[in-house]
């Protein structure tokens, strides 16, 4: 008797899977979390503090890690109330109704917030890594405030290491010198950082003045983790032509100092059940019509673009393609809404602020030039919204726009497939975004070739119903199996079968 392909397949990672992992592997071990953004903020608002859970691709991502994890998340406290809700050390108990695990914010002043991460982490590193022909911007003043902010957060680490031995997991680009620096306090630990952002090719990299020194920072980790293997091969290109050190292909490790760091790929991925759940909740459906009731959008096909309003996502590309489709197919004026979910996004870098006023100027153009009556062909909603009220945009869209110029994974493709229970919609993706080495079923775009992305945006509106079941059957099932616990999971079992460093 021939044994079914699907009872050879491993059990998907769930919650519950992943508790038990925890519970057995990392008995003996302190979980700490790193990042800059933090799950839970706390805000002043005129009926009193309000707690905010931010948009954010990494935040969305390990939030319900941590809960099933525990442990200690260490974060900067930006929100206006988060000093009334935290003890004198900043610590407090998250999420707000549950408390399955503890905050720990750490005071940035405004200068340091500044120079850290609108200066080096985001006038530098962020465009250096994303090549998306925005020139960065190297000060060494904004460079000497990284370091000591990587210090700052260092420090807290060894404050809350505890009894038992700690397995430090570091967040993305804000954190280049800190494994580094962990390492020197705490030799024992076992540190392993997740780096967000593609990694650039050496030939880029190597304009950075201080590439030696992030390298080498970046080298202090015993597992160093990237979204696809293209960018772990960037990375070894880079420590090979910069460094003294001793690259292993076939192992796809780094030995530099004597101390050994192992490079892989995992792709990060969303909590599948828990959304496609709440897509399915009568409360999902109750949204959505009221929401075309609101923007009367009754009888209209819906693209949908959900995005920080940052030059890498493709929103010109994105919008200018729209009017190239209305100029070209006339059939659709008046039938077609591109809805934009534009979350503002580093407000204090002036390209960022010249960025977003470029997006409302030409969402205005387009609208003068199509719109008719009531009918505005596109419908630019600027302002930060919470995934539950997300989940009824992706149920309603026909198709979900996804279109960075460059980007290391893209959690918004990912949870347009999860939202969509319905089997229905159609994914139109960059093939420079990291989610298109997964998702091959749906249609590629480049961003780049603003032609040839209207005509593809009008085939997806022509797909069949049955055409549409097929390929989000294929997509739903690689993003039910390559769920953020299956990522944080196969990080942690690697983690802590590796030696210190």
């Amino acid at each position: 008797m021939t044994t079914p392909v699907s009872a050879l397949k491993p059990p998907l990672w769930s919650r519950e899977s992943l508790n038990e992992m925890v519970s057995e592997s990392l008995k003996d071990y302190r979980l700490i979390c790193v990042g800059n953004r933090e799950p839970y903020s706390h805000e002043f608002t005129p009926s009193g503090i309000r707690c905010v859970e931010p948009a954010s691709g990494v935040v969305s991502a390990l939030d319900p890690v941590m809960q099933a994890t525990g442990g200690t998340w260490i974060a900067h406290g930006s929100g206006s109330a988060d000093w009334e809700t935290a003890d004198a050390r900043g610590r407090l108990r998250v999420p707000p109704d549950r408390e399955r695990y503890t905050l720990r914010r750490i005071p940035l002043s405004r200068e340091e917030e500044d120079r850290y991460y609108y200066g080096f982490a985001n006038e530098a590193l962020w465009p250096l890594c994303h090549i998306a022909y925005q020139r960065p911007v190297f000060e060494q003043e904004d460079w000497d405030c990284y370091r000591s902010v990587n210090e700052k957060f260092a420090d807290a680490v060894v404050e809350e290491t505890g009894s038992k031995r700690p397995l430090v997991f570091i967040q993305d680009y804000h954190f280049a010198l800190l494994a580094r620096m962990i390492k020197q306090r705490l030799p024992d630990a076992v540190v392993f950082q997740f780096w967000h952002i593609p990694w650039p090719n050496p030939e880029v990299f190597r304009i950075c003045p201080w590439k030696g020194d992030v390298l080498d920072g970046l080298l202090g980790n015993d597992l160093l983790s990237f979204h696809i293997q293209y960018h772990c091969n960037n990375f070894l290109d880079t420590v090979d032509r910069e460094l003294e050190a001793l690259v292993d292909r076939d192992k796809f490790t780094v030995t530099c100092h004597g101390n050994p760091t192992v490079v892989r790929p995992q792709p990060i991925g969303v909590d599948f059940e828990a959304m496609s759940e709440e897509s399915a909740d009568p409360a999902t459906e109750e949204a959505m019509l009221e929401f075309r009731e609101a923007h009367g959008l009754q009888g209209q096909k819906i693209f949908l673009g959900v995005d920080r309003l940052d030059y890498t996502k493709g929103l010109l590309e994105r919008i200018e393609a729209m009017d190239r489709l209305l100029r070209r197919h006339p059939e659709h004026v008046g039938r077609v809404c591109m809805i934009e979910i534009g979350v503002p996004s580093r407000s204090r870098i002036e390209c960022y602020r010249k960025f977003g006023d470029d997006v409302e100027r030409r969402v205005d153009e387009i609208n003068r030039r199509h719109g008719s009556g009531s009918w505005k062909p596109v419908l630019f909603l600027k302002g930060q919204r919470e995934r539950r009220d997300l989940i009824p945009l992706f149920r309603m869209a026909d198709v979900c726009v996804v279109t960075p110029v460059h980007d290391g994974m893209n959690l918004v493709a990912k949870e347009f497939i999860a939202s969509r229970e319905d089997r229905q919609g159609v994914l139109l993706l960059s093939s420079f975004a990291g989610a298109a080495r997964e998702l091959t079923q749906a249609l590629l775009v480049n961003p780049y070739a603003v032609d040839a992305m209207a005509e593809v945006m009008h085939d997806a509106l022509r797909m069949p119903p049955e055409e549409q079941e097929e390929r989000m059957d294929r997509m739903r099932e690689i993003v039910r199996e390559q769920n953020v616990y299956k990522w944080v999971g196969k990080l942690l079992q690697l983690a802590v079968r590796l030696e210190p460093s």
